[in-house]
């Protein structure tokens, strides 16, 4: 069996599990958090090997600057869609219209954070308080430094080249076993979710979870498979089904970088250079928030359709030039999904006090938020690699199950 079918019946499991044990599915969510804790242990070791060998061996500088500006050009063109897709969703399901608001919430908005701040942040002091607090924008930045320093010294620094790639190695070994525990995880953290949460909650805000639920799937069946297609002339079937396994723990967890070391093995099934994939995937965790963004705009809609005010067309042309602003804007900061709702409430003259009405929701909504950015980010390293003639497209259309069969002779020998 398949591990994104594993994972799949994990998933089915965990809903039936919580609904059976309700607030007692609470016991299980240790055996999730732990499989999550292992899976963010990984991540900053796994980033900063393959970022660094990604640069060292793109040998160009050059070749790295257009491999960059093609990723954040991509991320901004998606980004731009996903906002436009959630309008056009949100205008038709009308989430929040006749909702009896009751007593609000205060709502403390966030400090506001210029610009100039922003930038500042991105670029770390100290390398290993970076990587100690897990900062992956700063963690990045050096990468990329050090990186293109270390491509500079030719055979003087071939040594440390060598150590990062045999680092990256063993991480990738490190991450399979971890991996192969994602049935269990998903399971646990699926039936804590659904025993916390149950039905009750679900019917007032249905049109706001539909609404999300619908403009991420279209975004992911529509937008990325088109590109997909048209672009690095892969099948949206054969990009979907490799995508599925980060994507079902993305789903589960709600954490993109929880889902980062399958991605990179979803990558590999579809045929995308190691170093394009090193690059696009550490920038995608930071810069691409498709989802994030598509979720700001139904979220827009939903709280002014709740407090009864019209949103024209000049206001929803605002909410998308803030979306997709604050999306990169926010990327690094912490709790950055909430100062970038703030942000695009405010651009509107909404009241800030609907965000305490969608925080009963949140971590649902957040599941397809992170499984729409998951989809985003192996989107980007398919069409980034087919620009830059990087992908082996022979290994992308061979099927998932003889790729595996593959590994499993290569580890047998």
């Amino acid at each position: 069996m398949k591990l994104y079918q594993k994972i799949l019946i994990g998933l089915v499991l965990g809903v039936i599990a919580g609904l059976i044990l309700g607030e007692k599915a609470e016991y299980l969510k240790p055996i999730g958090d732990i499989f999550i804790r292992c899976l963010r242990l990984i991540v900053v070791p796994l980033i900063l090997s393959t970022l660094i060998t990604g640069v060292v061996s793109t040998g160009n500088i050059k070749n790295l600057g257009k491999t960059g500006i093609r990723t954040v050009f991509y991320f901004m063109l998606t980004t731009t869609l996903a906002v436009c897709i959630g309008l056009i969703i949100a205008n038709i399901f009308q989430p929040g219209t006749g909702l009896s608001l009751g007593e609000l919430k205060t709502f403390k908005a966030p400090d506001p954070v210029g610009p100039a701040e922003m930038i500042v942040g991105m670029f770390p002091m100290n390398p290993m308080e970076a990587l100690a607090e897990g900062n992956v924008l700063q963690i990045i930045i050096f990468a990329l430094l050090f990186g293109a320093g270390l491509s500079m010294t030719a055979d003087k620094g071939k040594p440390i080249a060598d150590f990062f790639q045999s680092l990256a190695e063993v991480m990738f070994k490190v991450s399979d076993i971890v991996i192969s525990f994602a049935p269990y995880g998903v399971f646990a953290l699926i039936a804590w979710t659904t025993g916390k949460f149950g039905l009750d909650i679900l019917m007032p805000m249905g049109k706001l979870i539909v609404a999300a639920l619908v403009a991420s799937l279209v975004h992911i069946l529509v937008s990325y498979s088109l590109i997909v297609a048209t672009i690095a002339r892969i099948s949206p079937l054969v990009f979907l089904k490799k995508t599925m396994e980060p994507a079902l723990v993305g789903l589960s967890t709600c954490s993109a970088a929880a889902a980062f070391p399958f991605s990179m093995r979803a990558q590999k099934h579809l045929g995308v250079s190691p170093k394009v994939s090193g690059f696009t995937l550490p920038m995608a965790l930071t810069i691409n928030m498709d989802g994030t963004a598509l979720y700001q705009a139904v979220a827009a809609t939903f709280v002014a359709n709740a407090y009864g005010i019209d949103l024209s067309l000049t206001q929803q042309g605002t909410i998308v030039a803030t979306a997709v602003l604050a999306s990169v804007g926010t990327a690094s900061i912490p709790g950055g999904g909430l100062i970038m709702l703030t942000m695009v409430l405010q651009s509107v003259g909404l009241p800030l006090e609907g965000i305490a009405i969608v925080a009963g929701v949140d971590r649902i909504l957040d599941m397809f938020r992170t499984t729409t950015n998951i989809f985003g980010d192996n989107s980007a390293g398919v069409v980034v690699a087919a620009l830059g003639d990087e992908l082996d497209r022979k290994t992308a259309l061979t099927p998932l199950g003889e790729l595996e069969n593959r590994v499993d002779a290569v580890k047998t020998a």
